[in-house]
């Protein structure tokens, strides 16, 4: 059946946005190019827009004609405003940006681990209204939250998970109270990471990959046909709990230590550099992330060293990889693998290539693997777009004059 007028103005209007949102600023004519729609038709969806408060003239075109110049259509960016975050163990990182996805206001905090629950979700509270007054933002539309852990898919929200501060799913909680007329969401930071990759990093021309997080503990996340895919109980790509060769014993439901963790975590990464000879003065007694940052530093300084021990020790750490990867690729088939995470970002191409050559020794089927171009910040990049996406369809599809957020 044709759509109802209503129902097309609707399906003109978004067109005209979304082209808005990835060409930017644009003309009537223009948009009559791009959209194929009549002149009267985007003439009548531009008036709708504009008097939506959506769009608004942002300059003028000259054209090769006679007459004034043209007028130019943006989005109008300050229409909404969002908030980003990124929530580790030790800390939080959080983007205030516009509609359209400009950052404004970027901040982070370290949160000491025995701060205890509320003192620390109040440094984040605190910090995210800090930015918010930076940005010179009045509200918030929609807030995206980047955390490790599961997601119950059935009520959205992160599960209580041991290993894990308290703090962290109290925070959710407590920007939704402070921050009533905003729009609070949590995802998987692994998945928010796969997010930005594909929109902005790695794996822009894959509709299916699976990206491989390598940080303080390891994840990943598995995107098929161009769809996350986060699994029954929201707990697709936990790959710390994955059975393999080389480690002591097997993993337990509550503990992922026996699994790909031990094999693959920062904890394990430094530990081997030390047993390949590379020198190395980290403490196993640090924080996590001293830990994280020593291990990162030290597959860096490997991967840029034309060294025997560096050597080793990269072709060791590509070892354990491949194992992990090769059991991801056997199940899925997903024909990319991108090494994430501060540690994959910092083999760079060095350790993908060795990881790939592994791989193609242990599994028939063709598989490339890439480093990560966004590292650690992949998950800050992932919330704001996961943020940007929510807004702009509520704004979008409601499509009214409400007020301005």
């Amino acid at each position: 059946m044709p759509a109802s007028p209503s129902t097309a103005r609707a399906i003109n209007d978004r067109l005209a946005l979304r082209l808005l949102q990835q060409e930017g600023p644009l003309t009537a004519g223009q948009l009559k190019q791009l959209t194929g729609l009549s002149r009267p038709t985007v003439a009548d969806l531009v008036e709708r827009l504009t008097g939506a408060g959506l769009i608004a003239v942002v300059g003028e075109a000259g054209e090769q004609r006679r007459g004034p110049n043209a007028k130019v259509y943006g989005i109008v960016a300050d229409r909404a405003h969002l908030a980003a975050l990124d929530v580790r163990t030790e800390g939080v990182a959080v983007a205030v940006a516009d509609l359209v996805g400009r950052v404004l206001a970027e901040a982070s905090v370290p949160i000491d681990g025995g701060v205890g629950t509320g003192p620390a979700v109040e440094q984040a509270v605190a910090l995210v209204e800090r930015a918010v007054k930076e940005a010179g933002a009045d509200r918030l539309h929609t807030v995206g939250i980047g955390a490790p852990g599961l997601i119950d898919p059935a009520t959205g929200e992160l599960r209580d998970s041991s290993g894990l501060p308290e703090w962290h799913r109290r925070l959710v909680a407590a920007l939704q109270e402070r921050l009533p007329e905003a729009r609070v969401s949590v995802e998987n930071e692994t998945n928010l990471a796969a997010v930005a990759e594909q929109r902005d990093g790695a794996a822009r021309d894959r509709d299916t990959f699976v990206l491989l997080w390598l940080g303080h503990g390891t994840g990943a996340a598995v995107v098929l046909d161009g769809a996350l895919r986060r699994g029954a109980s929201g707990g697709t790509g936990e790959i710390g709990f994955l059975p393999v060769p080389g480690t002591a014993a097997l993993p337990t439901a509550t503990d992922c230590e026996g699994g790909f963790h031990s094999l693959a975590s920062a904890a394990a990464v430094v530990d081997l550099a030390g047993r390949c000879g590379v020198p190395t003065a980290a403490d196993r007694r640090a924080s996590a992330g001293g830990v994280l940052r020593a291990a990162a530093g030290l597959v860096r300084d490997a991967a840029a060293r034309d060294t025997a021990p560096a050597a080793r020790f990269l072709d060791a750490l590509a070892d354990r990889l491949a194992v992990g990867v090769a059991s991801v690729v056997a199940i899925l088939d997903p024909g990319c693998v991108v090494l994430g995470g501060e540690v994959g970002r910092a083999g760079g191409a060095e350790l993908a290539a060795r990881v790939r050559e592994r791989l193609a020794r242990m599994t028939p089927l063709p598989t490339e693997v890439r480093a990560t171009t966004l590292g650690g910040g992949a998950v800050l990049r992932g919330a704001l777009l996961t943020a940007r996406d929510r807004a702009q369809d509520e704004l979008f599809t409601r499509g009214e004059a409400a007020p301005r957020w």
